[in-house]
């Protein structure tokens, strides 16, 4: 008799959304480009992030928030909120369209590195994975981003089925 287990992708993929420099803003931030999910067919992914701030003291928030994007639309997508699919800047509505996926504290000062995740993609769409599926990130420490892009990790491994 076989047996269904879960499996995962064997590396991590990297997620392509620019955050060099991101300023902190309460309705500006930066999306990244669409995951097309349509080949690989992943039950789940797994999403971290790392960031990192400048120098400084924390205010707001002291967050860093990361929502997820999806469409069933899949001719020519149509998203949420003021999504594109592309990796560019973007202002959220307020409140955003958008599921939060997580959150990064960056409760101390200093230039800090902060990682959070694993979060579950599927689970904030019902349990079933969109077959185009994005992250969308909001800075709202007080505090810029490192303005080095690979200071900033944005990564998923994917999930899926096997048969043993």
């Amino acid at each position: 008799m076989s047996d269904v287990k879960t499996a995962y992708g064997t590396t991590a993929q990297a997620i392509t959304c620019t955050l060099a420099s991101l300023a902190s803003s309460a309705t500006a931030g930066r999306e990244g480009t669409v995951i097309d999910n349509g080949t690989n067919k992943y039950l789940d992914a797994l999403v971290m992030l790392q960031a990192k701030l400048q120098t400084g003291t924390p205010a707001n928030d002291k967050s860093i928030y990361v929502f997820v994007y999806g469409t069933v639309d899949t001719g020519t997508p149509t998203y949420p909120d003021a999504i594109t699919g592309a990796d560019a800047a973007i202002t959220f509505n307020d409140p955003p369209n958008l599921q939060l996926l997580g959150t990064l504290f960056a409760p101390t000062a200093g230039g800090l590195t902060w990682k959070g995740g694993p979060w579950s993609v599927a689970q904030k769409f019902g349990g079933v994975m969109p077959e185009k599926w994005g992250i969308a990130v909001r800075n709202f420490t007080g505090i810029a981003l490192s303005a080095t892009e690979g200071d900033h990790k944005k990564i998923y491994q994917g999930i899926y089925a096997t048969v043993l």
